[in-house]
């Protein structure tokens, strides 16, 4: 990695282009195969019993919604009615007991649990509870030391935020984005503000572990004085953990739709260089409100009681079993992804198949890459972690990589850490690429 790919990395000021910018796993999902020998893989690795020290978690895809956002790149469905949602449960319930008779997942119990979507809190009280009572059956959540559950305001109310607190849930993400009642409608958010001051009040008052808010910077019409708007009033909110994205435009959103029929390359939204420093006003903003920065999304009041446990784990290599359409999984090193499309997972769980539409099995290098890439969005890395888990040091591996971001003043070593400085935090998924294999490089990400 040379000077001069560091620059074209890191140039400041570029508009925003359709395609996938916020680096979630590693490799790239386009290197990720459909061909049966790869899924074969898969089945391998379940029947192999889990290593003793080897977390697990459970994340349940819920992909319903009330209205698809414009910006939305997620398996999501409007138009499903109380007997498809059943079905689509059922067929989740199922897929759930085939995994939990394999020798990799028998007798576990999950250390973190997560409902996404879609809209998790779309279903109703008595479909949260006939779910999650499934689930505990197959692996008891006594152990659990985090149950997250995002949620969109306008789906809740007092007796289902009593109900999902009283399932187990113990971080409830809100997904606020914006404050501003026009940006929301144009943007395509289903909630408006009002509903998001009733949510928040009552799932206070109830007692949830922790409240997080979500938020995006540079949605359609974003101006300065809305965004300062939003970080004023996330902190009147005072919630236990802000989390902040910068607004990419993959290719499966309504937004690139737009863009493609109308011949635009550039997206209807602010440049790279205005979320950066966007996000960095709100951290600012948060720190001096007794918050503190934890990645390079999120900003919690007080680090030592508020946890991400699905995050941390799952970056350190933890199992985590994704039941559902379009769901992620990562077992054993080996990568994959249930089909994309409601009615193909649905008959492909009737015929008694593991939904799986691709897979990736990894080798120790990717396996070691991966982890590095993932923490280092937490802006520093134990190069003891490193060493012992895997028996190299990040400095000896990426020699070349290290040495260019201490030179631009961007990285320091700190004793046993490597730690980056916000500037880097705010680039830190361009940065990441440069620590990807020759092979994994210049590709696209999905």
């Amino acid at each position: 990695m040379n000077t001069e790919n560091f620059d074209l990395l890191l140039a400041d000021g570029d508009e925003t282009t359709a395609g996938n910018y916020f680096v979630a796993n590693y490799p790239p999902f386009s290197f990720w195969q459909k061909d049966e020998a790869t899924i074969a893989k898969v089945r391998e690795v379940l029947q192999q019993p889990a290593p003793p020290d080897n977390a697990l978690g459970i994340y349940f895809h819920i992909p319903f919604c009330r209205k698809r956002c414009h910006f939305c790149y997620f398996r999501v469905y409007t138009d499903k009615n109380a007997d498809e949602i059943k079905g689509y449960i059922d067929a989740g319930m199922s897929e759930y007991e085939r995994y939990a008779a394999t020798p990799r997942m028998a007798g576990r119990k999950p250390k973190f649990v997560y409902f996404g979507g879609g809209t998790p809190s779309y279903l109703s009280v008595s479909q949260l509870k006939t779910l999650t009572d499934r689930m505990k059956a197959l692996h008891p959540w006594d152990e659990v030391e985090e149950v997250a559950f995002e949620a969109e305001p306008g789906t809740l109310n007092e007796a289902k935020l009593a109900a999902i607190r009283e399932i187990g849930v113990t971080r409830l993400s809100l997904g606020v984005e914006n404050f501003d009642k026009h940006l929301l409608e144009v943007n395509g958010r289903a909630h408006r503000e009002d509903e998001i001051y009733r949510a928040y009040s009552f799932a206070r008052s109830i007692g949830f572990p922790q409240i997080n808010i979500d938020l995006i910077a540079g949605m359609i019409e974003e101006t300065d004085e809305n965004w300062q708007r939003n970080i004023a009033k996330t902190i009147e909110l005072q919630p236990d953990s802000v989390t902040i994205y910068q607004m990419e435009i993959p290719y499966n959103t309504t937004i690139y739709q737009q863009m493609k029929a109308e011949g635009k390359l550039v997206a209807p939204v602010a440049c790279w260089h205005t979320k950066r420093r966007w996000v960095d006003e709100a951290f600012t903003a948060l720190e001096q409100n007794g918050y503190t920065v934890t990645s390079a999304t999120t900003a919690v009041r007080d680090p030592e009681k508020t946890k991400f446990v699905y995050r941390d784990e799952l970056w350190k290599g933890a199992d985590l079993l994704g039941l559902g359409v379009a769901s992620f999984s990562h077992v054993g090193g080996v990568h994959f992804q249930n089909l994309p499309d409601f009615e193909s997972y649905t008959d492909a769980v009737h015929r008694g198949e593991l939904p799986i539409g691709r897979a990736l099995p990894t080798t120790p290098e990717e396996r070691m890459i991966r982890e590095l890439i993932l923490q280092l969005k937490l802006g520093r890395v134990s190069q003891s972690y490193f060493r012992d888990k895997f028996g190299i040091e990040p400095r000896t591996r990426f020699p070349q990589q290290i040495a260019e971001l201490e030179r631009r003043g961007m990285l320091s070593e700190q004793g046993d850490w490597l730690v980056l400085t916000r500037d880097a935090l705010l680039k830190i998924d361009v940065i990441l690429h440069a620590f990807f294999l020759p092979q994994h490089q210049n590709a696209r990400y999905t």
